[in-house]
């Protein structure tokens, strides 16, 4: 099955800028499944859940963090109630509650073993919000008070999955109990910042990003200098994580002002509200600012209108044609 559309699941202003993008988001990773993303027959006032220690099946193979899994076919009867073991205990952030987890895992029917998901063949991580509404329950529940580098087994019953309808699309029934295997990866929220080093902004002509990483939006300060004509992409904190490919996906905070006066159009900051999305999905801008820089950086890029929107911004979105956008963006996680 596929998730919802990331242009639907985005901030409107980040998904003007998908919109705008290469015409190739029907084929990127950041619109693959993940399957934990609810459906409309999903329950979502239940109370919360009583959660057990199992049963659960064994896992065969793969038993170590961030390997692929193979999971026993479940034995008898699963529980009726929320059945999670922590298979392998992590040291990192604890996870919690609206928080963007970033994660592998491998999903499948309890009776008949049978996988319908899994993100570890797509070699694409997923990065999504445990808030009601953006994931079934039963991992809202099962995951808040991990650590990152956990690995955690839980059995899902349709109460706290996609309710007595299933999951056609995913060849889920009514009546299955779904097991997943999860790899926490980390764990960030709308407060989140890069964490690098400071880099140097000697250059005049260039707008001057705040460096601050208390999670608040950071000051961009435009010159009255005449706007590049080239695109400009710029560490305003180096981290030390991977290098962003051009055809990776990322996790984000952002923010975006026009040159032309220096009013700020969109902001996950704002929106509190962090983004993950495929790097073939957005405007040329940004996927080639963003690629080659590291995961933990703050990142200036200068979009000249030949990269972003051209004679036809978004409608409703403040910015006028030929307009040259100016971006701080944090590097948080690659996908």
């Amino acid at each position: 099955m596929r998730r919802r559309s990331l242009l639907i699941s985005v901030p409107a202003g980040l998904a003007t800028l998908a919109a705008c993008g290469d015409d190739k988001s029907d084929s990127s990773k950041a619109s693959d499944s993940p399957s934990p993303s609810p459906s409309a027959s999903a329950p979502s006032s239940a109370p919360p859940p009583k959660i057990v220690d199992g049963p659960l099946p064994a896992v065969t193979a793969g038993t170590k963090f961030d390997e692929k899994p193979t999971i026993a076919k479940g034995s008898g009867e699963p529980s009726k109630e929320l059945a999670v073991k922590t298979l392998i205990a992590g040291s990192g952030k604890t996870v919690a509650e609206n928080d963007f987890v970033v994660a592998n895992y491998l999903g499948q029917v309890w009776s008949t073993a049978k996988v319908f998901d899994n993100s570890y063949d797509r070699k694409t991580r997923l990065a999504i919000q445990l808030a009601q509404g953006q994931i079934i329950d039963g991992w809202r529940y099962a995951l808040a008070g991990k650590k990152a580098g956990s690995r955690v087994e839980m059995a899902v019953p349709p109460t706290w999955g996609y309710g007595s309808q299933g999951n056609p699309q995913a060849g889920i029934k009514g009546t299955d109990t779904l097991v997943f295997v999860v790899d926490v990866q980390d764990t960030f929220n709308a407060t989140s910042s890069a964490k690098g080093e400071e880099v140097a902004q000697d250059d005049a002509d260039l707008p001057k990003v705040g460096t601050n990483t208390d999670g608040k939006a950071p000051s961009i300060e435009v010159p009255k200098a005449t706007a590049p004509k080239k695109l400009v992409a710029e560490y305003v904190l180096e981290g030390d994580g991977e290098k962003v490919a051009a055809d990776d996906s990322v996790l984000v905070q952002y923010k975006g002002v026009l040159w032309d006066g220096g009013k700020e159009f969109d902001s996950s900051y704002a929106n509190k509200q962090l983004v993950s999305f495929s790097l073939q999905q957005v405007v040329k801008g940004w996927a080639q600012g963003l690629t080659g820089k590291k995961v933990g950086s703050r990142v200036l890029i200068v979009i000249p209108p030949a990269l972003g929107y051209g004679d036809k911004p978004p409608q409703g979105s403040g910015i006028k044609k030929d307009s040259t956008l100016v971006f701080s963006v944090d590097i948080l996680a690659k996908l």
